[in-house]
């Protein structure tokens, strides 16, 4: 996504622009399986903050809405922690507190009401200062904040984590999980995390939209965008170095052993594989990301299936009886959790949970592991016994599957090395633990010149909308420097 949108950006400037892809396909992790008969997204499910896709394709001479076909969802997610009853989130806070003063009682509901004030004080606070600007440092963000605004840049809570902070809010546990949960996504866990991450609450509230087609789409929107420009394309096209000359990258060395040369190089991969061999054994500009320091992977199972006993909607989160363990034995045990948080996207169900296409679920089913895909592979037993547990939790929240062994596909951290080098199968590159870990994530412009980054191991963070920002950000660097 961060090559795409640079690759836009430039290309609009009138920049000549080469892309080159390791896939048969465009997107990165944004990729789609085929599972009898159906085509279900393998990676990111959850489309947020709009206003970036509007931002980039408007200034390409385009516009997102006509490029891309999608529809604003009133409910957000499904929660389930038992077979006693459904908890759904809505994108209307009012809808939402009376939901939270049904299902648990109206001092939940008030705590929810000062929370999302919060939540999108913090985002207002860190739109424009971090998420869409270069990176800063600490000092650097409280000058863009300003630094007579002292309680505004308190009130982004760094220093407390996500958990502790929830309990301000939130007297029932179970919504502290669910509002934690948002720590997951950006790879985190919602006990070392900072509470500034609340602001992920208030990124939803503000839309979630599904993309006809599924969220590749998005993807080949994108290429498809950036082509009309003028930008050449090239996939099957795996890069095995940088070409540096004197003290600058000129060129990019493929497998094949063919050099493509150019003005500058950015690097859209997981910073990790930056190792001296990727610069013919000079010093990497970057460094990497130690294992301890990786933020989660996953184990997922891309599923076509008859669900029955329990009404799915688009979203669904089935929560694991013991939070803390869960987080425990993925970060500190480097274990698949016994008891694991299970997401369901079931991505042929509309706003109204109603099936639209077919009389079986297409499903993307995960649960978070440890990053240690690049010391350890599952044997195909322990991937059944992972399964099993999963199952097993949705069966206690109420939800049948009837599936075949043809009809699913695994994917364990493993395979997700093998697809993104570097990265020990992490989806989001540095876990954010501790204050600092914003700041720790390289900026678009490195010490190697000519050379830049982007993607979602380095500034503003993962996740889709981020990554389509690291990618903007370092296009307007790249400009910048010529």
């Amino acid at each position: 996504m961060a090559g795409l949108a640079a690759a836009i950006r430039m290309a609009a400037r009138g920049e000549p622009v080469t892309l080159l892809e390791k896939q048969a396909y465009p997107g990165g992790k944004m990729r789609a399986l085929q599972v009898a008969g159906a085509s279900i997204d393998a990676g990111p499910t959850v489309f947020t903050m709009k206003w970036v896709f509007d931002r980039l394709f408007g200034e390409s001479g385009s516009a997102f809405d006509e490029a891309v076909g999608h529809s604003q969802a009133e409910t957000l997610a499904r929660h389930a922690w038992d077979d006693r009853g459904i908890f759904d989130l809505f994108a209307d806070r009012q809808r939402s507190e009376a939901e939270i003063g049904d299902f648990f009682d109206a001092q939940n509901a008030a705590g929810y009401r000062r929370f999302c004030a919060d939540a999108q004080s913090i985002f207002e606070t860190l739109q424009d200062t971090f998420m869409a600007a270069p990176r800063p440092n600490p000092l650097q963000l409280a000058q863009r904040v300003g630094m007579h605004r002292l309680p505004t840049l308190l009130n982004l809570r760094p220093f407390s984590t996500l958990w502790r902070a929830l309990g301000d809010y939130f007297p029932d546990p179970r919504l502290r999980q669910l509002f934690g949960r948002y720590a997951t996504y950006v790879g985190s866990s919602p006990f070392q995390a900072p509470a500034t991450l609340m602001l992920i609450a208030h990124v939803e509230q503000e839309g979630v939209w599904y993309i006809d087609g599924g969220m590749h789409a998005l993807a080949v929107a994108m290429r498809d965008r950036a082509t009309s420009l003028g930008v050449e394309f090239l996939t099957d096209t795996e890069a095995d170095g940088i070409v540096v000359e004197g003290d600058s990258a000129v060129g990019v060395r493929l497998k094949s052993g063919e050099e493509i040369r150019g003005k500058s190089v950015l690097y859209c991969g997981d910073i990790s594989r930056l190792d001296p061999s990727y610069f013919s054994s000079r010093k990497s500009p970057t460094q990497r990301v130690k294992p301890q320091q990786r933020a989660l992977s996953a184990i997922t199972w891309n599923v076509v299936a008859e669900t029955s006993n329990f009404a799915l909607h688009r979203h669904n989160v089935f929560f694991s009886g013991d939070y803390p363990a869960e987080f425990d034995a993925i970060f500190r045990h480097r274990q698949v959790p016994a008891d694991p948080t299970v997401y369901v996207c079931a991505q042929n169900r509309d706003d109204r949970a109603e099936l639209i296409e077919g009389d079986k679920d297409h499903m993307l089913c995960l649960i978070n592991a440890p990053a240690d895909g690049d010391t350890h592979r599952w044997t195909d037993a322990d991937l059944v016994d992972f399964q099993a547990v999963t199952y097993e939790r949705m069966r206690k929240c109420g939800l049948s599957l009837e599936t075949t062994d043809q009809a699913f596909v695994a994917t364990q951290p493993a395979d997700f090395e093998s697809l993104f080098p570097g990265s020990g199968g992490a989806l989001y590159g540095r876990a954010s633990h501790g204050w600092m870990a914003s700041f720790q994530r390289p900026g678009a412009k490195t010490a190697l010149p000519s050379f830049y980054l982007a993607g979602g191991s380095t500034h503003p963070g993962a996740g889709v909308p981020m990554a389509t920002l690291s990618g903007m950000i370092a296009a307007e660097q790249i400009l910048a420097d010529r």
